[in-house]
């Protein structure tokens, strides 16, 4: 059943991309919305609620669920609104990885590349966002930056390589979505950043069930 959730995920995936580029609102929306659907099902089928870690991967994926609802719409409320949405999801991410454990030195390790790289985004956006945008992109993107950041304390604790994985392709996927909101790319960036997203969430889903025991 874990899997059939998942291949639904896949399946919703590629008929959101597939509606974007048609240009079906409608078909898009709804695959979206069944494809976000699935990747909070898969969770719970492999265990989500067993765990305190699952439990706060879970309540991760239903604010990305919300955060998936929201940015169906175009207005920029709505774009807010996700991005409040998310910015939670992180957060909650964030605190699951450290409730499962942090190795210090992989945690500062990344922390290096991982904040070069943010502020190069940063500075790659910063011509292109609105006045009003240009902190909740700053804050979003520390958020999402501390989650891969403590996501790969966990491997060096010696947690799932699952979990380091979901958190790096949920970051790429979001490059995929700032390019799109506030540069003109040469070709539509979704098509790559959605089978991302949808790829990490399933990560993080299927992470619920190789929890074990690490070391601090």
């Amino acid at each position: 059943m874990t899997l059939a959730f998942a291949y639904l995920c896949g399946a919703g995936c590629v008929v959101l991309v597939a509606g974007l580029v048609l240009d079906y609102s409608f078909l898009a929306a709804v695959a979206k919305l069944v494809a976000s659907t699935a990747f909070i099902a898969t969770a719970v089928s492999a265990g989500a609620v067993a765990s305190r870690y699952g439990s706060i991967v879970l309540a991760g994926l239903v604010l990305s669920w919300f955060g998936d609802a929201f940015l169906i719409g175009s207005a920029r409320h709505w774009f807010l609104s996700g991005l409040v949405s998310f910015l939670l999801a992180h957060i909650a991410y964030v605190t699951a990885f450290i409730t499962l454990g942090v190795e210090r030195r992989w945690t500062l390790a990344a922390s290096i590349p991982v904040m070069v790289i943010a502020m190069l985004v940063l500075m790659w956006l910063a011509p292109n966002v609105p006045d009003g945008l240009l902190w909740p992109v700053r804050i979003y993107t520390a958020v999402i930056s501390l989650m891969v950041i403590t996501a790969f304390g966990t491997l060096g604790a010696g947690a799932s390589v699952l979990i380091v994985s979901g958190a790096c392709l949920f970051y790429i996927s979001d490059l995929s979505v700032a390019a799109m909101r506030f540069t003109e790319p040469l070709f539509p960036t979704y098509v790559l950043g959605l089978p991302l997203y949808y790829a990490g969430q399933l990560c993080f889903a299927f992470s619920v069930a190789a929890v074990r025991p690490v070391r601090q």
